[in-house]
């Protein structure tokens, strides 16, 4: 599902449209590639962030202003591809691209087609960005509105072709959807050449508290989807959940975790059971099979 269309600013709000929280991610992971131990470098984040990323981090709830989800999650995936690589993946599908840096920054093979989709906008910027870059695999873009069924359709009829064992990401993307277009999605990738779907999901909890400290900065993006049910949301729908990585364990693991939070990742209150969400505060990285 590509994100929501461009509509102009509500007033008082910083972010746009869901496209623009893309800048917002893009400066944590510039900022924890200018550590002097950092656990991932991606030079192209800082130039891909902008004014406008740092001004949408500077009103981020405290907690996570350091930017320690982004972190983990980055991680997280960056793992899940390389583990999806192993296993014989010969393609990744980056639905809603943003200004991921994938394809240019992870030590990937030159044999790997790399695919990303996203709305005209969004690909137009990134190709002026970053033009003269040479991605570690071979990189392809399309323009596409994920949100229209029928284009999607031909589109991952056109991205699958002759591939045997694919990824499909769609990191930041599936918290802004509805409940239907989740569903919908899950459905089309339905499909045998989709060995693996990787992305990140909240609890209700979550979304709600991250909502209520920037409701007027994500006016024109609000986070939906946080199913009660978690990870039983696609089961029910024929996925299998391979891998979910608590965002909170990964980042106390990493040593990005702020203090204040350290104690929490040791009560059982942050290890709920990711069927069943009921009101905890969880955040996790996904990856599912058939």
């Amino acid at each position: 599902m590509s994100k929501p269309s461009d509509a102009g600013r509500t007033d008082g709000a910083v972010v746009a449209n869901v496209s623009d929280t893309a800048r917002w991610v893009a400066v944590y992971r510039a900022r924890e590639s200018a550590r002097p131990d950092a656990l991932f470098h991606d030079p192209y984040a800082g130039r891909l962030a902008g004014e406008l990323g740092v001004a949408i981090a500077g009103r981020a709830p405290g907690q996570t202003r350091g930017g320690w989800p982004v972190v983990a999650r980055t991680v997280a995936i960056d793992n899940f591809v390389a583990a999806s690589i192993a296993d014989g993946c010969d393609r990744v599908l980056c639905l809603a691209a943003g200004l991921d840096a994938r394809p240019y920054r992870l030590p990937l093979p030159p044999s790997l087609t790399w695919i990303e989709a996203d709305l005209p906008a969004v690909i137009d910027e990134k190709e002026r960005q970053l033009a003269g870059e040479q991605p570690r695999c071979r990189l392809r873009r399309e323009a596409v509105d994920l949100a229209d069924a029928p284009a999607r359709a031909v589109f991952l009829d056109r991205a699958l072709r002759d591939c045997r064992k694919a990824l499909v990401l769609t990191e930041g993307l599936l918290m802004y959807l509805d409940d239907a277009l989740v569903e919908g999605l899950a459905r089309d990738l339905a499909r045998p050449a989709v060995a693996w779907w990787a992305f990140d999901l909240l609890s209700p909890a979550t979304r709600d508290l991250v909502m209520r400290a920037m409701s007027v900065d994500l006016a024109n993006a609000p986070m939906r989807f946080a199913p009660p049910n978690g990870v039983a949301f696609f089961e029910e729908r024929g996925w299998k959940a391979r891998d979910i990585v608590s965002l909170l364990d990964e980042a106390a693991r990493l040593g990005r975790l702020p203090w204040l939070l350290w104690f929490l990742a040791h009560l059982p209150a942050s290890r709920p059971d990711p069927r069943r969400l009921a009101r905890s505060y969880w955040s996790a990285a996904v990856r599912l099979e058939r």
